[in-house]
């Protein structure tokens, strides 16, 4: 399956997004000039816009990575964390795009309470990708060989490799 394979790659474009979006909104809130606080909320825009489309993609590759996982119950608590934490985050970040990417224009001064909501999502993300980071260093999801039956050449099942 080629999916799984992907979201190793695919996790980084949510975190850099999000995390470039975040400031440049604070940015467009805070700025005085009025061209450089509507350049600010038009980036800052188009990025938690785009963030929130790649971490949808995030989960799916993620859930696809799982779906054939032989992982010891540790490692399957952990990974399970991991996906309630990426679903929330997901939603709150999908959620924040629309507010901010349907329901304003996208030049305007982001509001305060939008703000607080994607700091939180922001805080959730990085919480996110820590948990997966825990998956991988901790547990060697996706690093270590997983134990499968090999097919011999003729046809013969060969006993996993230790």
């Amino acid at each position: 399956m080629l999916i799984p394979g992907w979201h190793p790659a695919i996790v980084h474009f949510p975190l850099a997004l999000i995390l470039i979006a975040t400031p440049l909104l604070f940015a467009a809130r805070l700025l005085r000039s009025e061209r450089l606080s509507s350049s600010a909320a038009t980036v800052g825009t188009w990025n938690l816009c785009l963030g929130a489309a790649a971490a949808l993609l995030a989960v799916v590759t993620g859930l696809a990575g799982v779906l054939d996982l032989d992982v010891g119950d540790a490692a399957r608590q952990a990974i399970s964390l991991h996906l309630k934490w990426a679903i929330f985050t997901t939603l709150v970040l999908v959620l924040c795009a629309v507010w901010r990417g349907a329901g304003t224009a996208q030049r305007s001064r982001p509001s305060g309470p939008f703000l607080f909501v994607l700091l939180a999502a922001s805080a959730a993300l990085v919480m996110t990708g820590y948990r997966g980071a825990q998956n991988v260093y901790e547990f060697g999801v996706g690093v270590k060989p997983i134990a499968v039956r090999h097919l011999a050449p003729h046809g013969d099942d060969i006993e996993p490799k230790p």
